[in-house]
């Protein structure tokens, strides 16, 4: 098992993407700590990792307040007694709508989430893993990070922002055993979000949901969406040994929709 003796958080836990990566690293031998704000949905992810003899722990807490953010590494020390990995997941789409529209309320509550809780949770966590000489942080950025797509300008924004908080961190952390990278998935559309923004753009436009998304689906070069399983495969092998070599990268798991 590639993450024997490991211990991650994972944050936005409680479902899609987080939970699909908290299962994969249970499997893979890590110990998971996953937090989110929805509790049931926390206990569910537990319950299922559980089912497959894993280890894991839930905690209720908000990222993008500074007490949570530490509260959820003391948390995890408390019970694992090490952090070795850092998956930053939670985050929100936020409006769908032109930048004109937005008000700076909507706009700072998606930074907050998705780049004030990165930040506030690397912060917490690099402690630790500096005192034991190593670990991973993984940042889960966007396609949107790098095409240019309209009525999603705070979402855009605060994905872009990850990958400078990956870089930088990579920066800091090389030389003292810490890697940082960052994945950018693609459209996965099992997830609550990637529903909620389907249906969102679907009542702007007033067009039909799924042709809409088919006819999206033509602009990637596989011609079909990503699964959180596959994302879920990518964060393994970024955060296990196995690379080993690779840090401060952006890791594009789209189906060949964007090229940088």
């Amino acid at each position: 098992m590639q993450l024997e003796g490991k211990v991650a958080i994972v944050t936005g836990g409680g479902r899609g993407i987080g939970r699909a990566i908290g299962q994969r690293f249970a499997v893979e031998g890590a110990a998971v700590m996953v937090a989110a704000r929805t509790e049931a949905q926390l206990v569910e992810t537990v319950k299922e990792i559980e089912k497959t003899s894993g280890r894991a722990a839930w905690i209720a807490a908000d990222v993008s307040r500074e007490e949570d953010a530490g509260k959820i590494v003391r948390a995890t020390l408390e019970r694992f007694g090490r952090v070795d990995i850092l998956v930053n997941n939670a985050g929100i789409y936020g409006p769908v709508a032109p930048i004109e529209e937005i008000s700076a309320g909507e706009w700072d509550g998606v930074l907050a989430v998705q780049l004030r809780g990165a930040f506030l949770m690397t912060r917490a966590a690099l402690p630790e893993m500096y005192s034991r000489g190593g670990g991973a942080i993984l940042n889960i950025s966007s396609i949107a990070a790098r095409a240019a797509f309209s009525w999603n300008a705070a979402y855009a924004t605060a994905k872009s922002g990850l990958l400078g908080l990956t870089r930088t961190t990579a920066a800091e952390g090389a030389r003292r055993g810490v890697r940082a990278n960052a994945i950018l998935p693609g459209p996965v559309p099992e997830t609550e979000m990637s529903q909620e923004l389907g249906r969102a753009l679907a009542a702007r436009t007033g067009g039909d949901a799924g042709e809409m998304f088919k006819a999206f689906l033509n602009g990637i070069l596989q011609g079909r969406p990503q699964t959180a399983a596959e994302i879920a495969a990518a964060a393994l092998f970024l955060v296990s040994d196995q690379a080993s070599a690779i840090t401060g990268q952006a890791l594009s798991v789209d189906g060949g929709m964007s090229f940088c």
